[in-house]
């Protein structure tokens, strides 16, 4: 069997649409998994999420909703804005999701492990994207992890080899895609559909190495399976930022 690179986009907490999921993609023990972080907040089983990943072999990176997370509780600090922000961005679910035992230390020091972007030769996994005007060694997870149109306004590629693959901006909000479409710019590729939004509900696993797209609503309850060619629009980068800034929070 063939070894597969399966990519999973934005999971917010949605625990029993990622079961559903990976019931689709059925990865072998051979497969490697890779969840491109936000796995907390918004959805009501943010606690259930971390403990399954952090329980399995699969591979996670750091996602703004994790690095909120780590700012308001990493050190103890647990009041002033940095709060109110984690909160009002959906945090009140995952502590809710925890119960009154709260948010173990061992999850927190976990998220804080997550590296911010992994190589993988031919693919370059990140939560956001990167930043086109700031060296390569000097990006931290300010832009590695909630970049936006700064990325995907991109005229050629950031790299001439690599594909980027996102998470991070849901893809209907970026010009001419619809709910449910993954979103193609110059030499990157955004999966987060949206599973937490009304609009939408998709959750999206990527199959890389076969092109195939597996998504879940977790909405509707609808499971599909798409060839890549048939998930994926391809945007105008000149078009990027006029549709989405009233759109959504972080």
């Amino acid at each position: 069997m063939t070894h597969r690179r399966i990519v999973i986009g934005d999971v917010h907490g949605h625990y029993d649409g990622l079961m559903r999921l990976l019931e689709a993609i059925a990865p072998s023990d051979e497969d490697s998994v890779y969840f491109l972080g936000d796995l907390i907040d918004r959805g009501t089983q943010s606690a259930q999420v971390v403990k399954f990943v952090r329980q399995s072999s699969y591979h996670c990176l750091l996602g703004n909703h994790e690095q909120m997370l780590i700012d308001v509780l990493g050190d103890g600090e647990v009041y002033g804005p940095a709060l109110q922000g984690w909160l009002y961005s959906g945090g009140h679910a995952t502590v809710n999701s925890y119960g009154e035992a709260g948010i173990p230390q061992g999850d927190i020091d976990w998220m804080r492990s997550l590296p911010t972007h992994l190589d993988l030769g031919d693919i370059w996994l990140v939560h956001a994207g990167i930043h086109p005007q700031i060296p390569l060694e000097k990006q931290s997870a300010e832009e590695f992890c909630w970049i936006r149109e700064e990325f995907h306004s991109i005229a050629k590629p950031y790299f001439p080899d690599k594909l980027i693959i996102t998470g991070h901006t849901i893809t209907f909000t970026l010009p001419g895609v619809t709910p449910g479409k993954l979103a193609q710019g110059n030499g990157w590729l955004d999966i987060d559909t949206g599973a937490y939004h009304q609009k939408s509900g998709w959750l999206t696993g990527l199959d890389i190495t076969n092109n195939l797209v597996y998504q879940v609503n977790v909405l509707r309850g609808r499971v599909r399976k798409l060839s890549l060619s048939e998930a994926v629009t391809r945007i105008d980068p000149s078009q990027v930022g006029r549709m989405r800034r009233h759109m959504l929070r972080p």
